[in-house]
């Protein structure tokens, strides 16, 4: 008897299928577009560094309102509730059953005098027990706290996701705010610029030309401002339903050119992200869950064994069911071993395994995204930084033109074309400077979302 215990006791070590071991990736040693600063990332909000408390605001709203965090969380509680059923196979199962039973037998198989009317009242408590020699449970448990742990991940994705567009979103509809302005402005300006020339017009300064002339380019700003309403309207809307709202009106903070813009964003070194990235470490669980899915089914291959008993009491009468001699119990072990069945359980452990494979192609390919990702990231923020440099000045030198331009026509030094071109170009480059700035921010937000964002732990 206890050379048995003994052997039970070393067969519940026995565990069939690979343990996960963390596959070997190669990763660079340096990022070919390297930042300034290259200590790690620490910033768990890493939009405030923007330094704008509509922006705070609004992500705070978003984080508390978006429904894909909502879905997310649901995930979460649903794959925590599978790691308690997967554990529970590992313990003991009773259950408690209850039954009355009134039967008639036929009439040629009753003794005579006895009533062919007969009653059963059984009251039992019945408890199995799943010797886990294989580890078929233990595979099963640790296939779900992996995807208990893949779906956090997932979440914390989510979560960064979410961050991101609502920053992107709020700095696209600052930038659509001052476009604007821009566009109001230089109407009101050409306006002006219009007016001026048909008094000279009457005067019979200038031709007709001019004053033509002044009214196209007049037209030509005012055609720009519908379209940049609709754009700020389908901005706004877009955020509302980020939030789980309806459709309505979102509050500005600072102007675009007033948000701070951090000089260099602490990169780390390439290793470090795959510690950081929660896409990847939502694929490696789960391919640490396809991984023990490999056990599982390859346990299949071997007996499985399990204690059943029974315990309770039974009676022909429902007022002797308790008393003495109504007491029932039963005691035994069950083992079963699959000898022929078409090949399923091959085909399983193939399934699997081509599962795990799959798992193992996609963490791989998730890691190689991620630093596609940094480096975009990094080469757009370098490109817009030194693009924003040269509109600023370009649009510097454009409206001392504009000026020179403006004052040679008002001594009559100068054909009005010359007015309307600088007008023109100042009015792009304007357009240009803020639609440079907003890539400038966007970069940033998709080089803290490519790092991986600081995200809580």
């Amino acid at each position: 008897m206890t050379r048995a215990f003994g052997l039970l006791i070393i067969l519940a070590g026995c565990v069939v299928g690979p343990d996960y071991q963390r596959p070997d990736v190669d990763v660079p040693q340096s990022w070919r577009a390297a930042a300034a600063d290259t200590q790690a990332l620490r910033a768990d909000e890493w939009w405030k560094l923007f330094d704008d408390p509509l922006l705070d605001r609004l992500v705070d709203a978003a984080l508390a309102g978006n429904r894909d965090i909502k879905i997310a969380a649901a995930r979460i509680l649903e794959a925590r509730a599978n790691v308690v059923v997967a554990r529970s196979f590992l313990y003991p199962q009773v259950t408690a059953q209850t039954t009355a039973a009134r039967t008639r037998a036929a009439s040629s198989v009753t003794p005579p005098g006895a009533s062919p009317v007969g009653e059963d009242y059984r009251l039992q408590g019945d408890l199995s027990f799943e010797l886990d020699l294989w580890g078929r449970l233990r595979r099963a448990s640790e296939a779900a706290r992996a995807d208990l742990l893949a779906t956090r991940y997932a979440r914390e994705v989510t979560r960064l996701a979410l961050i991101s567009t609502a920053a992107n979103g709020y700095f696209n509809l600052r930038s659509l705010d001052l476009q604007r302005d821009i566009a109001l402005r230089t109407v009101a300006s050409r306006a002006e610029s219009l007016s001026l020339t048909q008094k000279r017009f009457r005067g019979g300064v200038v031709s007709e030309l001019d004053v033509r002339q002044a009214e196209a380019e007049y037209q030509a700003a005012s055609a720009i401002i519908p379209d940049l309403q609709r754009q700020i309207i389908v901005q706004e809307d877009a955020l509302s339903t980020l939030l789980g709202r309806y459709p309505g009106e979102i509050q500005r903070g600072k102007t675009i050119n007033a948000i701070s813009v951090p000089p260099d964003v602490p990169v780390g070194l390439p290793s470090e992200l795959l510690a950081r990235r929660p896409d990847i470490l939502a694929t490696e669980q789960s391919l640490i869950a396809a991984n023990a899915q490999i056990g599982a089914a390859k346990a299949a291959y071997f007996p499985s064994i399990s204690l059943t008993g029974l315990l309770g009491v039974e009676s022909a009468e429902l007022s002797s069911l308790l008393r003495g001699g109504s007491r029932i119990w039963q005691a035994g072990v069950g083992a079963g071993l699959p000898i022929f069945n078409v090949g399923r359980i091959g085909a399983q452990v193939d399934a699997a395994s081509a599962r795990q494979e799959q798992a193992l192609q996609q963490y791989r390919q998730t890691i190689e995204t991620a630093f596609a990702e940094v480096e975009d990231a990094l080469a757009a923020l370098r490109t817009a930084r030194e693009k924003y440099n040269t509109i600023e000045a370009q649009a510097k030198a454009l409206r001392r033109s504009l000026r020179l331009a403006d004052l040679r026509y008002r001594n009559g030094q100068s054909a009005y074309i010359e007015v309307l071109d600088a007008e023109r170009n100042l009015f792009n480059a304007e357009l240009g400077q803020v639609q440079t700035r907003q890539s400038q921010l966007a970069a940033l937000v998709q080089l803290y979302k490519a790092l991986g964002g600081g995200w809580e732990r």
